[in-house]
């Protein structure tokens, strides 16, 4: 490792996201998500899981975050539950919402924490699923309002959020696929929940700045892509997954889509004058979340895509969700997005990164050596993106704790700490006392 690239001032920090830790799906007023619904359709999540209880954190926020401050974290990135502050999504407030988020931001900044709220990590409410979802344009509006609400309330304390979470994965698992909330296998008719989804991320920035914000970020995952034998498809692939969602806030133009029957600047009506003013120029940081490359290769016959997703070019190691394990990728990714964007790149912090491990207690602690291994390779990785001139200013890990990892239910771990499911026992593993050593060795 060579961690002394990283510049003075490199924050450390960990990642959540508010249905995957909460729990308290039914308390203090909090609305219905598309979560609560999809979860309880039999089949379309491992083992029948849902997060209705989850890792309980709204109930034992103080220990999570005493495991923070364990770690000697400069920030913690966290989202807020919209249906728990807005149980319509838009209307009438739930006080009892925002003063969990009230109580969580206090004990954070407590323990010299800077709270790094995201606003939507896909827990939609099921009252605005039931109208449209991200279809509809005024699910953009009502975000916007939804962002008001919040910063009106925590934006005395609070400087920098984030948006959006990962907008790709929700538009093609939640939309396009019907893997994930909500549900829709839409595939190509999905592409209106792209726009909108951006088109929320200028309004609610728009709100944020006008009550005082710091910074106004997007966590995008980004992926390099390979090309595994169809330079044509590998581009097709690159414009719908990098540049349909970072194009518009960097350039201030779309990529070319024609490959998605997506023909003119005004997508048929859907991008409308002034969209693209609104979203290039909108953000003070851009969050990365990278988890592997992908290689892509020419459709086959009958295929409803312009791309086919290939297998690697090599045998690279494996997580537990079977995922290669390429940490040069995350280098890669990050001078190609300078290379592209140049001067327009704004500074970069790395939002996600981490592996799930098949994680066991034994002798009250977990020995997860292959996650201290993966995170090292890409703390590495970042340093060498920082040393080629890249504007990397801080690492979140992916995530504090062991949670609900949406289909995949509870079968995959990704925490720093483990959680007994059954009892809600925190026991921090291996990585946690390597990241936290990590930390106070570049103080």
């Amino acid at each position: 490792m060579h961690p002394a690239r990283l510049p003075a001032g490199f924050e450390w920090g960990v990642s959540t996201a508010s249905y995957q830790i909460e729990g308290a799906v039914r308390e203090d007023g909090r609305g219905a998500s598309v979560w609560d619904t999809f979860t309880a359709r039999p089949g379309v999540v491992r083992n029948g899981d849902t997060g209705d209880m989850a890792c309980d954190h709204y109930h034992r926020y103080r220990e999570d975050v005493g495991l923070m401050a364990g770690l000697g974290l400069d920030a913690y990135r966290f989202s807020l539950s919209w249906p728990r502050i807005l149980p319509e999504g838009r209307g009438r407030v739930e006080p009892r919402g925002l003063d969990f988020y009230d109580r969580l931001v206090d004990e954070l900044l407590a323990h010299g924490i800077t709270p790094t709220p995201t606003l939507f990590h896909w827990d939609l409410p099921q009252a605005l699923e039931d109208e449209g979802g991200w279809l509809r344009r005024e699910t953009a509006e009502a975000f916007a309002a939804y962002a008001g609400v919040v910063a009106d309330r925590l934006g005395d304390r609070v400087q920098r959020w984030i948006t959006l979470n990962e907008p790709f994965v929700h538009l093609a698992f939640g939309y396009a696929f019907g893997v994930h909330a909500p549900g829709r296998a839409l595939m190509l008719d999905a592409l209106p929940a792209a726009h909108h989804q951006l088109l929320g991320h200028g309004l609610a920035a728009r709100e944020l700045r006008a009550r005082g914000a710091g910074e106004v970020w997007i966590a995008n995952n980004c992926t390099p892509v390979r090309d595994a034998g169809s330079p044509v498809a590998a581009e097709a692939y690159d414009a719908l997954h990098n540049r349909m969602f970072n194009d518009p806030l960097l350039v201030g133009s779309y990529p070319d889509l024609s490959a998605y029957g997506v023909t003119g600047p005004e997508w048929g009506g859907i991008v409308r004058e002034g969209d693209l003013e609104l979203l290039h120029g909108s953000l003070d940081g851009l969050g990365v979340n990278y988890y592997n490359p992908t290689w892509v290769t020419a459709p086959g016959e009958g295929a409803g895509l312009p791309f086919e997703l290939a297998e690697p070019d090599k045998d690279y190691p494996r997580t537990a969700f079977d995922w290669p394990v390429v940490p040069e990728g995350l280098t890669e990714l990050l001078t190609g997005l300078q290379a592209r964007y140049g001067d327009a790149l704004p500074p970069v912090w790395i939002t996600e990164n981490g592996c799930s491990c098949d994680d066991v207690v034994r002798a009250g602690g977990v020995d997860d050596q292959a996650r201290v291994d993966y995170l090292a390779a890409h703390v590495d990785a970042v340093g060498e993106a920082v040393a080629r001139g890249v504007d990397v200013r801080g690492y979140f890990v992916w995530s504090l704790l062991d949670n609900f990892e949406w289909a995949e239910g509870y079968a995959q771990r990704f925490g720093l700490v483990h959680v007994d499911y059954a009892t809600q026992r925190r026991t921090p593993k291996a990585s946690y006392h390597w990241y936290r050593d990590l930390i106070a060795s570049l103080r």
